[in-house]
């Protein structure tokens, strides 16, 4: 189980591509989150809960099986590109987002970009197979971070961002075109579906 609350971004520095539908790759944790690792931790990496398989220093290993590669924005990474990092919550740790599972359902793209002084506003392509579950002032996972989703229509959606945010995440450097990795809100989908249900059901 994560938070959504971004504790550090990771840099890739190595991949082993052992054939098309695996991989594993190396991330240099920040010092802060490198202390205490065990074999078979989970980190959210863009979002996506990964195996710790192997630890030296700061430097740990990850699998990557096909469905993460396909699913996931973490398929197309090159050594060097960097990661949205969170370590699993425990319980009786304070949850700053939202209750996210790791469980990547879909990639979206920044269609564009709007800034102002203190803030920027991301604007999103909204997938149809989430349309249901993407609902103003709601929660939304994307590239790990919790998010409350701005504005919904014509087929996007937004998010509007803080300088802290900007900060200490990946979407300080977005840019139109990114590919990012989304997570919808599990309450959100179980109220959803279930009003479908019992709609379908009176028919």
């Amino acid at each position: 189980m994560f938070t959504g609350i971004v504790q550090g971004m990771g840099k890739l520095v190595a991949i082993e591509q052992s054939s098309a539908d695996f991989r594993s790759h190396t991330v240099e944790l920040p010092e802060h989150m490198a202390k205490d690792l065990q074999i078979g931790a989970s980190i959210a990496h863009n979002g996506c809960c990964l195996t710790i398989t192997q630890i030296n220093g700061r430097n740990v290993r990850f699998d990557l099986m096909a469905e993460t590669l396909a699913k996931t924005n973490l398929g197309s990474l090159k050594v060097g590109d960097s990661v949205n990092l969170e370590r699993a919550a425990k319980f009786g740790d304070e949850i700053g987002g939202h209750v996210m599972s790791g469980h990547i359902i879909t990639q979206t793209e920044i269609v564009r970009i709007e800034k102002s002084e203190h803030n920027r506003t991301l604007f999103f392509r909204l997938p149809e197979n989430i349309a249901d579950y993407v609902l103003s002032k709601g929660f939304i996972g994307l590239d790990g971070c919790s998010l409350t989703i701005g504005d919904v229509a014509n087929g996007e959606f937004n998010v509007h961002l803080i300088p802290e945010t900007l900060q200490r995440t990946l979407f300080g450097t977005r840019q139109v075109g990114d590919k990012i990795n989304v997570e919808i809100d599990a309450q959100t989908q179980a109220v959803v579906d279930t009003v479908k249900r019992m709609l379908a059901a009176q028919k």
